[in-house]
């Protein structure tokens, strides 16, 4: 992974008015607190690789950085780089531990967390943070969705985990707590997940959609689901898979989507989440520099983490 300072820009600040760009406010310390947006990274292929999946996942956390370091700050007054989480070869499940105490420290201060993978073995990490923070003694309890953008379940059962096991883990773990976990998956492609993975979706009760009904012209009635889900939990943990948009936006992938979800559908989604005031958590995963195109994916994956990082009175 390159050492070097992917917090460099433009300097506009000759010219009037408000000319911030991200990395004129990034911060590196941890005096961070409610509502500030913090920024971390998970940078791992262990999962991807147990998936027999392309490798070069683990690079993106510092080139999503790059590519978010010249935007605009806008409302943005501060953003908080908290590092990367580092999977040295097959280590995953220490990563994961890690990355999961981190989670429920920055959680804890109330802070708007957004997570940029790394393969969707991220998932797995995230969710423990979260799970940790929202249910332990002195936790707000409550109902929690996990809502994925994907063009995959990632319900598998094999064990060790991988990238394509995360919400198996997930929710296995939640009947093991008994904890009121509804796992959702907006996007689903037909080609890319085998009967039985669809079987296991409807055993486990998954809302799910596939990306032939995630166009544009269904964007209305997308919302109306992702509203009547909203209205049944307290919290939201919102992941989103690079590999849900076509490939003709995000080449960059581990398994590139030849139909996909427009760009403005995944953002109209994430916009929607976010207003509803219950998103607790949000990271990005499975973006992978290696076989990106002239920077295509960088700055879809930076356009998304962007909005995430915006506050809500934005």
């Amino acid at each position: 992974m390159t050492a070097q300072n992917p917090w460099q820009g433009r300097d506009d600040s000759a010219e009037s008015g408000d000319t911030r760009r991200l990395h004129q406010i990034v911060r590196h310390d941890d005096d961070y607190g409610v509502g500030d947006a913090v920024l971390a990274g998970f940078a791992s292929d262990a999962g991807v690789a147990r998936n027999q999946g392309r490798v070069g996942a683990r690079e993106a956390p510092q080139v999503a950085r790059r590519a978010l370091a010249n935007l605009p700050a806008h409302a943005l007054h501060a953003l908080w780089d908290a590092g990367d989480v580092l999977c040295e070869g097959d280590t995953l499940e220490a990563a994961q531990s890690a990355q999961a105490q981190r989670v429920a420290q920055i959680l804890g201060c109330r802070a708007r967390l957004v997570v940029l993978g790394g393969g969707h073995e991220i998932a797995w990490a995230d969710y423990q943070g979260l799970r940790d923070h929202l249910y332990a003694s002195e936790g707000p309890g409550g109902r929690l969705l996990v809502l994925n953008l994907d063009a995959h379940f990632d319900l598998r059962t094999s064990r060790p985990g991988n990238s394509g096991t995360p919400f198996d883990q997930i929710l296995q773990d939640a009947r093991e707590r008994s904890l009121p976990v509804r796992y959702a998956c907006l996007g689903v492609s037909l080609l890319g997940n085998t009967p039985a993975l669809y079987q296991r979706a409807n055993e486990l009760d998954v809302y799910w959609r596939e990306d032939t009904e995630m166009q544009e012209r269904q964007l209305d009635a997308r919302l109306a689901d992702i509203d009547r889900l909203l209205a049944e939990a307290e919290h939201v943990y919102l992941t989103i898979d690079t590999d849900a948009l076509p490939a003709s936006v995000a080449p960059g992938v581990s398994a590139p989507a030849p139909y996909g979800v427009p760009l403005s559908v995944v953002e109209a989604c994430l916009q929607r989440v976010k207003a509803s005031g219950k998103l607790r958590l949000a990271d990005i995963a499975e973006f992978n520099p290696q076989y990106d195109i002239d920077g295509h994916t960088a700055r879809a994956v930076a356009r998304l983490a962007w909005q995430l990082l915006q506050p809500l009175t934005a």
